[in-house]
């Protein structure tokens, strides 16, 4: 009574034959068939960039990975091994999209997702006066005139423009702060040396 099988029948189905011979007698018989579904499915995956917030911070979805993954009966489920990104991240991730199909077969596939931290760091700068030594010469440091200039991923350089004074410079005297983070962005701040 069953001869063609799909996806709904995958398990246990019980089919009658019915056998009739040339006198128009007729027996029939019940049996069991068990419909398996044993391919796997097929995990596409896509590279992703990720940009990383002001705290230092990204996320990842399967969804984002996923790059159109099939299967014969449907898929149940996917995931991803590493949804959460920090500034020990930037650069190439490799990230492994796990593929589940309704009937527990499973396929993996491999993306590089790639994290960017774009953001530039937050330069402050405080004015400072500085006193000339008997010799006529003074100096500061970028640290003395540097208000808390802070960065999501932290700092690498911050120099100032200028650092040491003679009697030239008495008065105000403007100098830059350049404040350049750990991943190669730049802010700029001025301030007054008096």
């Amino acid at each position: 009574d069953v001869t063609s099988f799909d996806c709904s029948n995958v398990g246990a189905n019980t089919v009658l034959l019915t056998v009739t011979d040339a006198s128009g007698n007729s027996s029939s018989c019940s049996t069991t068939v068990t419909v398996q579904d044993n391919i796997a499915p097929t995990a596409i995956c896509q590279q992703v960039t990720v940009q990383l917030d002001a705290s230092g911070n990204a996320s990842l979805t399967a969804a984002q990975v996923d790059n159109g993954s099939t299967d014969n009966c449907g898929i149940a489920s996917i995931a991803i091994n590493t949804t959460s990104f920090d500034c020990s991240n930037v650069g190439a991730n490799t990230v492994t999209l796990t593929v589940t199909d309704n009937n527990g077969n499973v396929s993996t596939c491999d993306a590089t997702v790639t994290v960017q931290d774009n953001i530039a760091p937050t330069a402050i700068c405080q004015p400072v006066t500085v006193q000339l030594d008997a010799s006529g010469n003074a100096s500061i440091t970028a640290a003395d005139i540097d208000g808390g200039s802070t960065d999501n991923c932290g700092i690498a350089t911050i120099p100032a423009s200028k650092t040491s004074f003679d009697c030239s410079n008495v008065g105000a005297n403007a100098v830059t702060l350049t404040v350049t983070d750990n991943n190669g962005n730049v802010s700029i701040c001025s301030t007054t040396v008096t």
